[in-house]
């Protein structure tokens, strides 16, 4: 049985790996995986394996935009982090969800069931995706793995002031060094990834951190006009079609 790890932890990965071996000797990890990005190169480019170990957070975003990329026909074990009752709705989709810190008996029974009823048939996950859009309100980006230059940088999302777009090209400015970095990302992809309690999107350009908000002036035609923290040298204006939101926004009212 060829197994795919995708977990974004190393230690819950490496745990996992462990436990697996131990319930079912003959398994072979084919690979680990930590990020969406990392998971849907691999799978277009390799045969997809027996089952699928997949965690429902990873390093880049929610594991669930993997079923954006690829289509996925081998059996899916689901792990997560998260409260068990969110997970109900899903106990028909897949073979299993298990809540971490994973049980080695919980898995045992997992893979048992894998055998039983999904090891010789083709899982259907077509209403998964909207599922998991429905249930996993709460699933926002907690952090960012940035490449540039010859290195890979993990940024938290709690210290990433704001995204804008220059010259069709994205960046992230961080709060804690004021330092930019281009990421692989467009503003309307992010807009649904991050905390809309932290992030507003203020106009085409800029979605901001309510925490990177310094001063705030008044503006033409009920617009505002935003000095961010770190400062920078493009026009901050909220538009005048996100006006009227952005005021509930700041006062942790629902958009």
């Amino acid at each position: 049985m060829k197994v795919l790890i995708i977990e974004d932890e190393n230690a819950a990965a490496r745990r996992l790996e462990k436990l697996l071996s131990e319930v079912e000797p003959e398994a072979e990890v084919v690979q680990r995986l930590d990020s969406v990005e990392a998971s849907v190169l691999w799978l277009k480019d390799n045969p997809q394996p027996d089952l699928i170990l997949l965690d429902i957070h990873l390093a880049d975003g929610a594991s669930f935009e993997i079923f954006e990329h690829i289509t996925i026909t081998c059996p899916i074990i689901f792990t997560t982090a998260y409260d068990e009752y969110a997970l109900q709705a899903f106990k028909v989709n897949a073979v299993d969800y298990l809540l971490k810190p994973i049980k080695t008996n919980e898995l045992a029974a997992a893979i048992d069931k894998y055998k039983k009823v999904f090891a010789h048939t083709a899982p259907d996950y077509s209403g998964l995706l909207e599922t998991l859009r429905r249930q996993e309100g709460n699933n926002f980006l907690r952090r960012m793995l940035i490449r540039f230059s010859n290195s890979i940088k993990l940024v938290e999302m709690s210290d990433a002031a704001y995204f804008y777009t220059k010259d069709k090209i994205t960046f992230l400015v961080t709060r804690s060094t004021g330092k930019r970095y281009p990421v692989d990302y467009p503003l309307d992809k992010l807009e649904g990834m991050l905390d809309t309690s932290i992030f507003f999107r203020i106009n085409r350009q800029f979605i901001v951190n309510v925490n990177a908000i310094k001063e705030m002036h008044p503006y033409s035609k009920s617009r505002v006009k935003v000095e961010l923290d770190p400062s920078i040298d493009l026009e901050t204006i909220v538009s005048t079609e996100r006006s009227a939101e952005f005021k509930k926004w700041l006062v942790g009212e629902q958009v």
